[in-house]
């Protein structure tokens, strides 16, 4: 069997004997049904499924619980591992240090994509049954909520372990990831709006506003949530603007993909080159 499958099993294993599946499915799930029972008051008169009304609520809290639980599985996967000596130990055996790298990300990558599929999927479910039955159309751009937030946390991961591999203290990986949390969860949106708020004269084109969005992970996972299909679109009031965006599909999920790749590639190349 391969290195990278042997490493994947064992962070599998561990997080679930750590209940780390079970206390994000549950904190995922609670989310999504008190979101969904919440909203659930005006589907009644505008005839609009609770899972376009979930999906609208969850695109915008969604940044802040996913990307934290990436961030909590990441930041010290590396850095831990060095500290407690069985990073040297672990390379002793015939295993590369990508190898070692792919494993723990694909392993906590499964995590992360089970306790998502199970928290969203199982409230889905039970808000479906709670409002007269199963509808399959709903549930397309509910699955595309899930699967947008598996692509969202795997960019947190990738960062985490950039991180990871920089830092030399455990410790000072945590507050790092904090940081960069808050930075794109809460920072980055708040002095771009400040930033066209002071904008008077209006130089900031649209086009430059949709590249600057590009720059944000949580952006683009609003973006395609809200924009993806027409009933969600419409719910969450961004029908018109949807139809403005020059970001196509396509173009947001290169970029979020290029939010997984580029920083895994950079820890890749600083966790090779550094001292253990």
């Amino acid at each position: 069997m391969s290195p990278i499958w042997i490493l994947t099993g064992k962070e599998v294993r561990d997080s679930l004997r750590n209940r780390w599946v079970l206390a994000a499915a549950l904190l995922l799930a609670a989310l999504a049904l008190s979101l969904g029972f919440l909203g659930s008051s005006p589907t009644g008169s505008v005839k609009v499924d609770p899972l376009t009304v979930t999906v609208v609520s969850l695109s915008s809290l969604s940044i802040f619980l996913i990307p934290l639980i990436a961030m909590l599985l990441a930041y010290d996967a590396l850095i831990g591992e060095i500290e407690r000596g069985t990073m040297a130990l672990l390379l002793s055996y015939p295993v590369s240090r990508n190898q070692i790298l792919a494993g723990k990300f694909i392993g906590h990558l499964i995590i992360l994509t089970l306790a998502t599929t199970a928290g969203y999927g199982l409230a889905g479910i039970a808000l479906q049954l709670a409002h007269g039955g199963i509808d399959i159309a709903a549930w397309q751009p509910f699955l595309l909520l899930i699967a947008a937030s598996v692509v969202l946390g795997a960019a947190f991961l990738a960062m985490g372990y950039l991180i990871s591999a920089k830092v030399k203290e455990r410790g000072t990986a945590a507050g790092i990831a904090i940081g960069v949390w808050l930075f794109f969860v809460v920072i980055f949106d708040m002095a771009l709006l400040g930033i066209l708020v002071a904008d008077t004269q209006q130089q900031i084109t649209a086009p430059v506003v949709e590249a600057v969005l590009l720059l944000n992970p949580t952006d683009i996972y609003r973006l395609l949530n809200l924009t993806g299909y027409e009933n969600t679109a419409m719910y969450a009031g961004m029908a018109g603007l949807s139809g403005q965006l020059d970001l196509g599909m396509p173009v947001l999920l290169a970029a979020q993909a290029l939010w997984v790749l580029v920083p895994l590639a950079l820890a890749a190349r600083i966790f090779g080159k550094r001292q253990i």
